[in-house]
């Protein structure tokens, strides 16, 4: 099994890159899933029925959200009818749409995937690590391949998430501060573990914006609306191959790749 992990779509031109070059790549590395983090894919905060759309239909094969899946409330009714985009499972019920979600490939593979928030830095949620582990607990022996998408802040919540799953699960994964780590490993126990996944979309920039909107807030201690930032755009995940016996990793690689510039990315005027 051969699945990539892509770090946070961030607007038009992430999205440009994800279409560009998704379908290319699940032939080119004989990659069978594609999970991204799409909680940012409308305007760099946010993310809407059509971005999902443009999403599912670039071959990604689970989208997962964060903090920001919630900004637009036309959205979760598509949370709620769409079972390959997920929401963190730790928010409080009743909310729109499903945590996590049981993904079965055309050769029968059952595939788990699981989106969880942290509470370090972030909002004061339900307790992520017993959402995690009652996922865990709830799936059948036979669905070995499982994936978390930890939605968080601080790189110690979530090395501590890591080894909390380790053996227990395939991959966990950080996303949310947009900058990819260089800690793509397998822990001891087999899971495969990276702290960020980083950022599709434009890599010089703040998080996906501008340098020039965002520098005024730190000088001036005030708030200033932040511009999307224009220029080439680029992948950013963890490419992982996974045992088939076992679900656990046999090899982890780093993944960077710059995107092809089209007109419409370039002059960034999409959604």
């Amino acid at each position: 099994m051969r699945v990539l992990a892509l770090g946070d779509i961030c607007g038009s031109i992430g999205r440009q890159a994800v279409r560009s070059r998704i379908p290319y790549l699940k032939e080119e590395l004989n990659i069978d899933f594609v999970i991204a983090n799409g909680e940012n894919s409308a305007g760099g905060v946010g993310i809407t029925t059509s971005t999902i759309n443009e999403l599912l239909n670039a071959k990604i094969d689970c989208i997962t959200g964060g903090n920001h899946s919630w900004k637009n409330r036309e959205v979760y009714g598509k949370f709620e009818s769409e079972q390959r985009v997920l929401r963190p499972k730790n928010y409080p019920e009743p909310a729109p749409g499903r945590g996590a979600n049981i993904f079965i490939l055309p050769d029968g593979r059952k595939i788990a995937v699981l989106n969880i928030e942290g509470t370090t830095f972030m909002d004061a949620l339900p307790c992520p690590f017993q959402a995690a582990f009652d996922f865990v607990n709830s799936l059948d022996d036979e669905i070995i391949f499982r994936f978390v998408d930890f939605h968080a802040e601080a790189t110690s919540e979530k090395k501590s998430m890591g080894f909390a799953l380790d053996g227990k699960v395939s991959a966990v994964f950080g996303t949310h501060t947009h900058v990819q780590t260089a800690d793509a490993q397998i822990l001891p126990n087999g899971t495969a573990y990276m702290t960020d996944l980083g950022m599709c979309g434009v890599e010089q920039s703040c998080l996906g914006m501008s340098f020039e909107s965002v520098l005024p807030r730190f000088l001036t201690k005030r708030p200033s609306s932040f511009q999307r930032a224009v220029g080439q755009g680029a992948l950013n995940g963890l490419l992982m191959e996974l045992d088939d016996k076992t679900g656990m990793a046999l090899s982890v690689e780093l993944f960077r790749e710059n995107a092809p510039r089209t007109k419409a990315a370039i002059l960034n005027t999409e959604e």
